[in-house]
């Protein structure tokens, strides 16, 4: 990390600003941060060290200043008009969407599956041989440290695809990877968080599932089953941080599973305590052997997930 974001984080930390705080804005400002436009390049406001920001259509992390009636000077030039679901700017007015909501309740109309068939088929096909790699010893996380707390979204119809995928709640990982959480749990405390996981060891047919009841044109977003995935090797977590004194789970720049850019990790978009917590968990998670997908800031590997082989064993077979 460079000194300047190390010296950025510093101070969020000396702020208080990883705990939910008041911040100037007013509410109409407030509920202007998110995304405009079109979903390819969209336009974003957010906030950031207590000012409204703006990124995209032709700005980069732009300053706005008040001038008057819900109307805002550029820095760099231009200006920003604040509108009810939209936002004007220099005189073109650009929607307000919520792409990862508008893509996944796209995917859950066009999922025509039946869970019970889809399973059976799934079950039945083969996946891809492998050879050379070490062997399986999948731990259910909470063994290793039970304050890890589970929230797993494909073990209930509240998730992409909208059907439910694993018979049970569980979270596998290869032991090591496993034990590495454990530690990260711990070394979170004395900030206050603890680890809340939506989803580990993902048996191959899931994958297989995925790839078969997701349109052709979503592909995008799942898996190859012919390649496996990370997960399928037990060294792959979908994570986040919780509060220790709620126990609720944090507000990060974006949700969890969502398909859209605010789920890179890089997102400079929602809030300054969004991206500091954003930030303490991949510090947490990069300092125990993890690394981040670019494309998603919950998903980490671990760094031996290569040398696993592909997993079908299922939740039920392995709590048994």
């Amino acid at each position: 990390m460079s000194m300047l974001v190390r010296r950025s984080f510093l101070s969020i930390t000396a702020a208080g600003l990883l705990a939910p705080a008041a911040f100037a804005q007013t509410k109409a400002e407030w509920a202007a941060i998110g995304q405009y436009g079109d979903k390819a390049a969209p336009f974003t406001v957010f906030e950031k060290d207590g000012a409204l920001h703006v990124d995209g259509e032709g700005f980069s992390s732009a300053r706005l200043t008040p001038v008057s009636g819900g109307r805002y000077a550029i820095a760099g030039g231009g200006e920003l008009a604040l509108e009810k679901g939209a936002v004007r700017l220099n005189g073109k007015t650009l929607a307000f969407h919520d792409f990862g909501l508008e893509t996944r309740d796209r995917i859950h109309k066009a999922v025509r599956a039946d869970p019970v068939l889809l399973r059976k088929r799934a079950l039945a096909a083969t996946p891809p041989v492998e050879t050379d790699r070490l062997p399986s010893d999948l731990v259910d996380v909470t063994t290793i440290d039970p304050g890890i707390k589970l929230d797993i979204w494909y073990a209930t119809p509240d998730n992409f695809m909208g059907i439910p995928l694993y018979e049970k709640p569980a979270a596998y990982m290869q032991r090591p990877a496993a034990e590495a959480l454990g530690r990260i749990h711990k070394a979170l405390a004395a900030k206050g968080f603890g680890l809340l996981i939506h989803d580990a060891y993902r048996p191959w047919y899931v994958t297989w599932m995925f790839w078969d009841a997701t349109p052709p044109e979503d592909h995008v977003f799942v898996a190859d089953p012919s390649q496996g995935s990370r997960h399928n090797r037990g060294c792959a977590v979908d994570l986040t941080l919780y509060d220790l004194k709620t126990g609720k789970a944090v507000e990060m720049p974006g949700r969890y599973d969502e398909f859209s850019t605010r789920s890179y990790a890089d997102f400079v978009g929602g809030t300054t305590a969004q991206r500091a917590r954003r930030l303490v968990l991949r510090q947490a998670m990069e300092a125990e052997g993890f690394t981040v997908y670019p494309e998603e800031w919950w998903h980490f590997d671990f760094n031996d997930y290569r040398r696993y082989p592909i997993g079908t064993k299922t939740f039920t077979e392995l709590a048994g």
